[in-house]
């Protein structure tokens, strides 16, 4: 009997997964450390906004640092001219709560302000999530949100929980399925619009990820999305077993910023789907021909993709659950001690600093604020030395923690605190005082509008460059300055030109001495002695 012929249109399930594209964020965020320029990624808009996808994650995470800082490109156009070519498709960015897009809590003035100011310059969806899963952290960007839908603008609050482990398989006195369930339906009781099981380390198995998401899908009715990474090599293995548990939607890359570190590839997905109740109607050939045009825009950034492994997944994650870019700091920071040979001292210590802790996720920044004080414990004893980040973690600057620190330990990273010998209780944002005006006062005469102002208020020092650089006060430097594609031809011809230059040296080099034998040695043989930048050579 023969089979049935492949139809040119998809058939869409009775109940279609959705997708969310990271590319134009997480993706390269991921992959190149967050260098795609905005001239390389609104040409892709139009047809992004054609393809039936959920929402297209555009914005946040490192975007708005990078692009001031590194490339010259201004934040705030670049969500405004998306949002205006975007006729179908809801905009996205990460939100990292009371840290915005920085890396530090900010006072609620800015907080607001920044919120109110993304939702009018295009972004529709707001992913808020925690490092510590501290709800509190939520408070003014939710009161900004609710702010801005009441004057008409979509303003979606769309929760995120960190997802984490203390255990290779999700379980545990902390991290347990009732930890994620009473999380997400907190979050919807807050009201949120959607929820999302963020797993940034990309650590969750697939029996785990079905388990989470069949039981969030039966306690909450709001719309239910999945995030992970390629990290371990579980992530295309825990989205179908998320899909078979009834996720709605699921974060996804164009293939060439798939895999390895940032999120699976949409293509395989959308096939893997097909002929069930799951199926998408999103045209497989147009996802594989915007893919195939990508690939050609992103030679211009193939200097920044991590090639100095074969590898394109991370097997350590699996054997101690610690995020590749944990283990890589850590690493660094031996490196600058010359102590690289204690590393199995500082992993030994992780578990045990953790717990004392608080058991914070391990994302940023506490991942990084556990990881140094690891490194401290092992170089100068335990908590003999306490980094700043240590002892604000332990005064509740950043938050609550998702468990209790232990108290001894506690006592002793605040002795001495200039904020106080006892913890907080207060949400860390009434803590900080007001910054908005300050900020106002001090770009008075260079800001024009609130963004410029918020550029400065998040990063004052990159800011107020990055202003002088966009109002022609200072000249941007050549390293900041775009690439083009020619450029990129030229310096491959370049470069081959140099290969083959060497190489046709070489085998000059080889040839004349296979073909010209070595003369005998003569009667008037002497030796030199020579002297070479205080070496010396007989010859």
């Amino acid at each position: 009997m023969a089979g049935k012929k492949p139809t040119a249109e998809a058939v869409k399930g009775k109940n279609p997964i959705r997708f969310t594209d990271t590319t134009f964020r997480d993706g390269h965020q991921s992959l190149l450390a967050t260098r795609m320029r905005s001239e390389d990624i609104i040409p892709f808009m139009e047809r992004m906004d054609q393809m039936g996808y959920w929402a297209l994650e555009v914005w946040g995470g490192a975007t708005f640092d990078t692009t001031h800082r590194f490339l010259g490109d201004d934040p705030w156009d670049r969500i405004r001219i998306i949002k205006g070519i975007l006729k179908k498709t809801p905009t996205m960015m990460l939100l990292r709560g009371q840290n915005l897009v920085g890396y530090r809590n900010y006072a609620d003035d800015v907080t607001y302000r920044f919120v109110r100011y993304a939702a009018e310059a295009g972004v529709d969806i707001f992913r808020v999530f925690d490092a510590l899963n501290d709800m509190r952290n939520w408070e003014v960007s939710i009161k900004a949100l609710m702010d801005a839908k009441k004057e008409g603008l979509m303003a979606h609050f769309q929760a995120a929980v960190c997802y984490s482990l203390t255990q290779r398989r999700m379980g545990g006195p902390i991290f347990n399925l009732e930890y994620y369930v009473n999380f997400a339906k907190r979050s919807a009781e807050m009201g949120a619009d959607s929820f999302v099981l963020k797993d940034m380390a990309g650590m969750v198995s697939p029996n785990d990820a079905y388990d989470i998401i069949k039981a969030i899908k039966e306690t909450i009715k709001i719309p239910v999305e999945f995030h992970t990474h390629y990290t371990s090599g579980q992530g295309s293995m825990s989205y179908l077993k998320a899909i078979a548990a009834g996720v709605d939607i699921l974060d996804t890359c164009l293939s060439p910023f798939a895999l390895r570190t940032a999120q699976p590839a949409i293509e395989p997905i959308v096939v893997a789907v097909e002929q069930t109740d799951r199926a998408t109607d999103m045209d497989l050939a147009k996802l594989i021909e915007i893919g195939q045009d990508l690939e050609r825009v992103a030679v211009k950034y193939r200097d920044l993709l991590d090639t100095s492994k074969m590898a394109q997944i991370d097997t350590g994650v699996l054997l101690h659950q610690i995020p590749g870019g944990m283990y890589s700091n850590l690493v660094n920071q031996l490196k600058e001690a010359n102590a690289l040979d204690r590393i199995l001292e500082v992993m030994a210590d992780l578990p045990q600093t953790r717990e004392e802790l608080g058991y914070p996720p391990l994302v940023t920044p506490t991942s990084q604020i556990v990881g140094i004080q690891a490194v401290m414990n092992v170089l100068f004893g335990r908590y003999q030395m306490v980094p700043a980040e240590v002892k604000g973690l332990a005064y509740g600057l950043y938050g609550k923690t998702p468990a209790p620190m232990d108290k001894k330990v506690q006592k002793l990273i605040l002795k001495g605190y200039e904020r106080g010998e006892e913890p907080t209780t207060k949400r860390p944002g009434e803590i900080l005082e007001p910054e908005w005006d300050k900020a106002v006062a001090a770009t008075k005469g260079l800001a024009k509008d609130d963004g410029d102002v918020l550029v400065y208020a998040l990063y004052p020092t990159t800011g107020e460059r990055f202003l002088k650089w966009k109002y022609g006060l200072e000249p941007i430097p050549e390293e900041v300055k775009a690439k083009s594609l020619e450029q990129v031809k030229l310096e491959d011809d370049v470069y081959l030109t140099i290969k083959k230059k060497n190489l046709f040296q070489k085998v000059k080099e080889y040839l004349d001495r296979i073909e010209t034998p070595v003369p005998d040695k003569g009667p008037g043989l002497r030796t030199f002695n020579v002297f070479v930048e205080g070496q010396y050579y007989a010859v």
